[in-house]
């Protein structure tokens, strides 16, 4: 299997992460959730390098290209729920232990700033923030669409370098504010910052200069952006609709 260390990683310690290896006391690969995800077992047993820039995992539901960037995420020291390293607020844990079994080996002088933004607990954390105002004095989310509240957090939370993890952020956003989003992602990375973001988006996967891992059945594996599954599917549905859903309708 290809390596899916990042090329050039080695030796460079500006990033705020360079690699993530298991503890010495994790569990093997095997039947205990979510070592039994391919992908999981894969960082458990070989961990992975990230690239300085961006990193995007992209694979179906329940690939665990969310449990992994949640665990790294949190072994980072980020609320599970979403927020920064100062972030307090908990609602429903439900997170899986991968965060424990997980050490980071970090960038010598790099910056300690993160952020975690995961589309399915932002409610609940504009809800905190309201509760808790910074000295920033933010927006009043609640009263924004749900796309809108995402591009103010972005302009009010993205704004210096660090570690940014995102979960499937296009949830909330149309085609227009998908590409906003790239233009902050690379302006983070032009600021010094690093970002390891899960995705279902061809669109934000298409960032040039990104490093793009496949995760499946079959683990994690680097790709290009036109060999990735989900490009060939939304290929072949945008090239002809009714043929591609007479398939799934018959």
């Amino acid at each position: 299997m290809e390596s899916i260390w990042a090329p050039g990683s080695r030796g460079r310690r500006e990033q705020p992460i360079v690699a993530v290896r298991a503890r010495d006391d994790a569990p093997e690969p095997g039947p205990q959730w979510p070592a039994s995800i391919p992908a999981v077992a894969q960082v458990l047993r070989d961990g992975i390098d990230l690239s300085p820039g961006v990193t995007f995992l992209v694979g179906e539901n329940g690939s665990g290209k969310s449990t992994v960037v949640e665990g790294i995420a949190i072994a980072y020291g980020l609320s599970p729920e979403g927020g920064s390293r100062n972030a307090m607020h908990r609602t429903r844990p439900s997170e899986s232990p991968l965060s424990e079994w997980l050490r980071l080996q970090r960038g010598v002088g790099s910056s300690r700033w993160g952020f975690f933004l995961r589309a399915e607990t932002m409610h609940s954390f504009y809800t905190y923030l309201e509760e808790n105002p910074s000295a920033r004095g933010d927006v009043a989310f609640h009263e924004m669409s749900h796309g809108e509240s995402f591009l103010a957090l972005l302009d009010t939370r993205f704004d210096e370098p660090g570690f940014y993890c995102l979960d499937e952020p296009e949830a909330a956003l149309s085609f227009q504010s998908t590409l906003a989003l790239i233009a902050v992602l690379q302006r983070i990375v032009d600021d010094g910052g690093q970002v390891l973001c899960a995705t279902h988006s061809p669109v934000l996967a298409a960032l040039p200069g990104a490093r793009i891992l496949e995760v499946g059945e079959w683990g994690i594996r680097p790709a290009e952006w036109g060999d990735l599954e989900l490009v060939n599917h939304w290929r072949s549905f945008l090239q002809d609709p009714p043929r591609y859903l007479r398939h799934l309708l018959d």
